[in-house]
């Protein structure tokens, strides 16, 4: 059983920047999809980046496109979404999901494995 862990998230103020991690228990990435899913409150769980394989270019939903950028490094395990210019409209809890196929999502019910997520506040 795979079993994913996000990582930092934070209180923001409008126009700041961070960078969320998630790390996998196993596999080495190489060869799965791993998404940035974002949600709030009473909504649905929105894809925002995907990365798949290497040399596959990343997909970005159209609000965070040239904001965020989604990256993974396979040797440790782990994905990154470096986001920046953030906005209130960008608080959400953010989740990485994996999905057992190289090909990307923005499809959150084809994600088998999920992590707990990490609360994103942008507010001055």
């Amino acid at each position: 059983q795979v079993q994913l862990a996000e990582t930092g998230g934070g209180l923001v103020q409008p126009g700041g920047s961070l960078t969320l991690s998630c790390t996998a228990s196993e596999f080495t990435l190489d060869y799965y999809a791993i998404g940035w899913f974002r949600e709030v409150p009473g909504g649905e769980r929105e894809g925002v980046a995907c990365i798949g394989n290497s040399g596959i270019t990343p997909v970005y939903s159209e609000s965070v496109k040239g904001r965020f950028t989604i990256s993974k490094d396979s040797a440790k395990k782990t994905a990154y979404l470096q986001m920046s210019t953030l906005s209130t409209e960008d608080t959400a809890m953010y989740y990485c999901g994996l999905r057992s196929t190289s090909k990307c999502s923005s499809n959150a019910m084809t994600y088998e494995y999920w992590g707990l997520g990490t609360q994103v506040t942008v507010s001055s």
